[in-house]
C-alpha cells in the first residue's frame, strides 16, 4: 500500500504546491493581526522541491523570452533617493568639508587631533546608516581594503589580433530589410564549448546518418562508451580540470572582447551545462546578431591568465608526509627541515617579476551560431532548450551510467581533488606555498570548496547567466508582475489599460517561525491547505479565462 506522507508529496508536485514551505509569523503593523503564512522554499534543484524548481524554471524561461527580440532599448527604472537618504548624504559631506577646514585653523597638535577624531566617528556613523539604506554602494573607498594587484593588459604574442571599436551605448540588434521590403530584427542562439583533451567516443549524426566515431566504429546513443576518452593513458585530465575550474571567467573575458569587437553593448542570458565527456559548455541567447567570423575570431583570440604561483609539479604527496602547522612559528612548515613554507604574498610579489610568466591559460574552443526569428517555433524552442537541465544537479543530466563512464568521472574527480581552486585553498601545501589567510587545521586534499564536490566536477561560477540589460527586469520583478496578474484577474477587474499596483511591503514585518511552536501547524496540516488554495485559484483562473475577459490566453496562461 502508497505511504499516506507519498501520496500527499505527490499530490502537492501534481497541484504546484511547494513540499518543504517555511513558516513564517507575518504581522500587520495597522491593525496588530499576527498569522503564521507560509513561504515557498525556492529550490532551484527538482530533487529538493520539484514544484519550486519548476517555477523557477519557468521564471528563467520567462526572462529570456521578453528580453531575447527586443526593439528598443530596456529601460531600466530607478527609484529616487528617499528624503532621509539625502539628509544623511548632506551631513556627510558637511563632515568633509569640517575635516578640511580644520587644515587652516590655528590649533594644537592634540587640539586638531582630538577634532579629527571626531569627526572620523561622525562620518563612520553616517557610512553605517547609509548602509542601511536604499542605496548602493559607498560614497569613498575603505582606507583599509587592501590594494588590488593591477598587471599589464598587454595582449599575449600567440593570441589572435581582434579589431577594437568604441563600444556604442546600444544593446539592439541590426535591422534587416529584405528585398520583399519587410525588416527583420533576428537575434541569436549560441553555444560556447571548451578545447579537445583528447580524443572520445561519440555518436554525431550528420541528418540521417551517425558519423563515424575516431575509434572506427559506429556508436548508438546508449553505448557504455559514449562520452569516455578513446585512450584514457593519454587524455589530458589535469587541462580538462583547469579548463573546468577557470571556464566561468574565461566565458566573462568572451562577452568583454566580443562587446569591444563588434562595437555595441551585446546581451545574453543562457546556462552552463556538463557535456557527455564531463566538460562545461554554455548555451546563450545573444539578442542581435554578430557575423559567425568575427564570433570564431572572438572566440579564437579570447584567453584568461591565472596569475599564481606555479603549481606544476606537486612537491609533496596527499598520501605522504604534508606540511603541518607550526604553532610557535605562525605558520606551515616543511615535515623534514622544519623551514616555513613560503607566504602567499611572497610567492605573489615573485610574479611581479617582467620575465614572470602566469600559471596557466584557459582558452574557449568550438562557437556554434544560429540565426532565430522571433515569433517563430525555434525561439520557443531554443528557450526550452537553453533552460533544459536547469531543474538537474550539474551533473545530474550526464550522470555516469556505466562502468566506463564511472571510471573517466571518478578520474577527473581525483585531478581535481588535489589541485587549487582559489588563493585559500589547502591544496596549495601539496606546492609548498601557504594559502591566502593560512590557519591551523588545513589539511591538503580535504578543500572544502565547491570545486572539488561530486556535484560541481570543477565548475563553481553562475549556473544562469545573465547580462544587466537584458530585460530591465530582475527576477524578483518577474515575479511580482505575475502574482500581481494572478491577483488582479482573481479579482476580476482587470482591463486592457490597467496596470497591476505593487502592494505596500513595509506594512508587514515577518520573523522565522519554528516548527514547534504552539500556533504552527503540522506540515501535513499545511500542505492540505495550500493544495485545497491551489486548486481553488486554478478553478478561479480557468473560469476567468472562459468568461469575456479581455485578456490574451498567453499571457494569462503566463502568469498563472
Amino acid at each position: 500500500m502508497p505511504i499516506a506522507r507519498d501520496v500527499l508529496k505527490g499530490l502537492a508536485e501534481n497541484n504546484g504546491v511547494c513540499v518543504n514551505p517555511m513558516p513564517f509569523r507575518r504581522t500587520d503593523l495597522e491593525t496588530g493581526r499576527t498569522e503564521v503564512v507560509d513561504i515557498p522554499c525556492r529550490a532551484r534543484l527538482a530533487s529538493k522541491c520539484k514544484p519550486c524548481a519548476e517555477r523557477e524554471r519557468r521564471l528563467r524561461r520567462q526572462q529570456i523570452r521578453e528580453g531575447w527580440h527586443l526593439d528598443d532599448e530596456p529601460a531600466v527604472p530607478v527609484e529616487l533617493p528617499a528624503d532621509d537618504v539625502i539628509a544623511l548624504v548632506t551631513t556627510r559631506a558637511h563632515l568633509e568639508f569640517d575635516r578640511a577646514a580644520l587644515a587652516f585653523e590655528q590649533l594644537a597638535p592634540a587640539e586638531r587631533a582630538a577634532q579629527l577624531a571626531d569627526i572620523d566617528a561622525a562620518a563612520a556613523d553616517i557610512d553605517e546608516q547609509l548602509a542601511t539604506c536604499r542605496i548602493r554602494g559607498a560614497l569613498v573607498p575603505n582606507p583599509d581594503a587592501v590594494p588590488k594587484r593591477v598587471r599589464s593588459t598587454r595582449r599575449r604574442a600567440d593570441a589572435v589580433d581582434l579589431p577594437k571599436l568604441p563600444v556604442e551605448a546600444k544593446t539592439v540588434g541590426r535591422v534587416y530589410r529584405g528585398r520583399d521590403g519587410k525588416t527583420h530584427r533576428p537575434s541569436t542562439l549560441l553555444t560556447l564549448t571548451l578545447g579537445s583533451h583528447g580524443a572520445v567516443h561519440s555518436a554525431h549524426r550528420r541528418g540521417n546518418w551517425v558519423a563515424q566515431c575516431e575509434c572506427g566504429r559506429l556508436h548508438a546513443d546508449w553505448d557504455p562508451l559514449i562520452g569516455t576518452p578513446v585512450d584514457p593513458d593519454s587524455y589530458d585530465y589535469r587541462r580538462a580540470a583547469l579548463d573546468a575550474i577557470h571556464f566561468a571567467r574565461v566565458l566573462d573575458r568572451f562577452w568583454q572582447n566580443l562587446r569591444r569587437a563588434a562595437g555595441w553593448n551585446v546581451q545574453y542570458a543562457g546556462a552552463v551545462e556538463l557535456q557527455k565527456r564531463f566538460a562545461p559548455h554554455a548555451h546563450f541567447a545573444v539578442r542581435g546578431t554578430v557575423p559567425r567570423a568575427l564570433m570564431r575570431q572572438v572566440a579564437a583570440a579570447t584567453y584568461h591568465q591565472v596569475w599564481w604561483p606555479h603549481f606544476d609539479q606537486p612537491v609533496y604527496d596527499v598520501g605522504g608526509k604534508v606540511p603541518v602547522w607550526n604553532v610557535e612559528v605562525g605558520a606551515y612548515c616543511d615535515p623534514h627541515s622544519g623551514a616555513p613554507l613560503a607566504t602567499w604574498q611572497a610567492a605573489l610579489d615573485a610574479l611581479d617579476d617582467e620575465d614572470a610568466t602566469p600559471a596557466d591559460v584557459i582558452r574557449l574552443g568550438r562557437v556554434d551560431a544560429r540565426g532565430i526569428e522571433h515569433g517563430t517555433k525555434d525561439a520557443e524552442r531554443a528557450i526550452r532548450y537553453v533552460t533544459k537541465y536547469l531543474t538537474k544537479d550539474l551533473v545530474d543530466a550526464t550522470h555516469a551510467r556505466t562502468d566506463p563512464q564511472q571510471a573517466h568521472f571518478d578520474r577527473l574527480h581525483a585531478e581535481l581533488s588535489v589541485l587549487p581552486c582559489s588563493p585559500t585553498c589547502s591544496n596549495w601545501l601539496l606546492y609548498g606555498v601557504q594559502p591566502d589567510g593560512a590557519k591551523p587545521g588545513l589539511t591538503p586534499g580535504r578543500c572544502a570548496g565547491k570545486v572539488h564536490q561530486r556535484t560541481t566536477l570543477g565548475f563553481t561560477g553562475r549556473r544562469v547567466l545573465v547580462s544587466r540589460q537584458w530585460s530591465g527586469k530582475t527576477l524578483a520583478d518577474h515575479r511580482a508582475d505575475n502574482r500581481a496578474w494572478v491577483r488582479t484577474v482573481l479579482a476580476g477587474a482587470l482591463a486592457d489599460d490597467e496596470t497591476p499596483q505593487p502592494e505596500d511591503t513595509r506594512r508587514f514585518t515577518f520573523e522565522r517561525a519554528r516548527p514547534e511552536d504552539p500556533d504552527v501547524d503540522s506540515l501535513a496540516v499545511r500542505l492540505m491547505r495550500s493544495i485545497s488554495e491551489r486548486r481553488r485559484w486554478h478553478t478561479e483562473l480557468e473560469h476567468a479565462r472562459t468568461t469575456a475577459l479581455p485578456t490574451s490566453t498567453a499571457q494569462l496562461t503566463l502568469a498563472a
